[in-house]
């Protein structure tokens, strides 16, 4: 069958394309510093606005709720319109969101910024996935993956350590206002850098050519990765959420010491994740199947997270900030070959779509965390059945990234079939 452009994936990255790779990155760092945020103010808008277990658990979730529930409409629209305005205007949107944040004055108030929020970063992943799946080759995609995912981790990293700081010594409020209006700045040489047309519009790349949702849904590695992404954001939601106030509230850690111990296990998750990535890379370019690869670091490191969760409630301080550290490690180890996976099984026709699905599925089992967090603690009045939560569903991400996917192998779509079948 002969090749279109919007089915080329090209064996050589551009140049323009490694300087959109920088700003991708860059942008997933600028996504988690104001996603995250809330959770290092969570301590002290808790007391200033007297909200209680219950509510704070609610905005911690609402974000993942709204950023949820938009993920099969962003996977389309990045399916079908030129993603670099797809991805500006969801920037934009999330920036406002969060300069708004520091404007609040109530519960209600910040429920409509945190939904807000996950509107506009609803986009992120989608045109991630699209773009990689398009310019990337297999043999480094692994990398190109975990370059963005650094920055998602490097995000908290900063947020939550300079965050900390600034918030516990000049108060909440204006971190948010300097943050969203800061983060707008990324705008300009996204313009600049992204070329116009370098994704395929409508135009030549219709429905005729990209599976629809129900052909995705046949597929039972549609199902594993949707499964096994819930019960990595479930982790990943938890950590990020809910640690910062159990050091502060339950360890009495200081406002600096929870930005350290957090920052240092952001750092940890970001390298390893580089690393992961890169050494899968290397791995498959020696002869290794993706299969092998990609879901031995995926399997290993939620399992590896189960194994670390529940030790940092009993450990004196010291050896909590160790374990939680080892924590964000085994979260990177995972998190490092997530998205390769989707972006080889669907391929350019369906990375936008497939990714959107999965991401919406994912999201939902990750905003379960805040709010289970919440409740649970109202009932009992303590972390350990919420870290037991945590390790148990660990563990099933576990078995589901290395039972429940097949292949990690291109799929072949009804228009592949009927194209080819034309053809000969």
């Amino acid at each position: 069958m002969s090749s279109s452009p919007s089915t080329v994936v090209h064996a050589k990255i551009s140049r323009a394309m490694r300087c959109v790779l920088i700003l991708l990155a860059l942008s997933a760092f600028i996504n988690f510093v104001d996603r995250g945020n809330l959770s290092a103010a969570a301590p002290l808008l808790k007391a200033e606005l007297a909200l209680s277990d219950l509510q704070l658990g609610i905005l911690l979730a609402a974000f993942f709720y709204s950023y949820a529930f938009f993920q099969i409409a962003a996977g389309w629209l990045v399916d079908h319109l030129d993603v670099k305005w797809v991805l500006a205007a969801g920037f934009f949107i999330w920036s406002v969101a969060t300069a708004a944040t520091g404007l609040a004055t109530g519960f209600a108030l910040l429920l409509t910024a945190r939904l807000i929020l996950g509107v506009g970063e609803s986009v992120v992943y989608p045109s991630y996935s699209k773009i990689l799946a398009r310019y990337f080759p297999e043999a480094q995609r692994g990398l190109a993956n975990s370059i963005i995912i650094t920055g998602f981790y490097a995000g908290p990293a900063f947020g939550l350590f300079f965050g900390g700081i600034l918030m516990g010594r000049y108060g909440w409020r204006s971190f948010f206002l300097v943050l969203g209006f800061l983060s707008m700045a990324w705008l300009l040489p996204w313009f600049q850098w992204m070329p116009r047309g370098e994704q395929p519009s409508a135009h030549n790349h219709g429905e005729e050519d990209s599976p629809g949702i129900f052909e995705i849904l046949k597929l039972r590695s549609a199902w594993g990765t949707c499964a096994a992404l819930a019960c990595l954001d479930y982790l990943s939601y938890f950590f990020l959420t809910w640690i910062p106030t159990y050091l502060v509230r339950s360890r009495s850690f200081s406002m600096d010491q929870m930005a350290a111990v957090m920052g240092a296990a952001y750092v940890s998750c970001a390298l390893v994740a580089a690393t992961c990535g890169w050494l899968s890379d290397r791995w498959i370019a020696a002869g290794a199947t993706p299969t092998l690869v990609r879901k031995g670091f995926t399997s290993v490191g939620m399992a590896g997270a189960a194994l670390f969760v529940i030790p940092s409630l009993f450990a004196g301080p010291k050896l909590t900030a160790v374990t939680l550290v080892l924590v964000a490690a085994s979260l990177g180890v995972s998190s490092s070959n997530v998205w390769a996976i989707t972006q080889t099984l669907a391929g350019p026709r369906a990375a936008g779509r497939w990714t959107g699905i999965e991401n919406f599925v994912g999201n939902l089992g990750g905003a379960v965390a805040p709010v289970l967090t919440g409740f649970v603690l109202g009932r009992t009045g303590h972390y350990f059945w919420a870290f037991a939560i945590t390790a148990v569903v660990s563990l099933l991400g576990a078995l589901s990234w290395a039972f429940w996917i097949g292949p990690v192998e291109p799929v072949v779509w009804s228009s592949q079939i009927r194209a080819r079948a034309v053809s000969s």
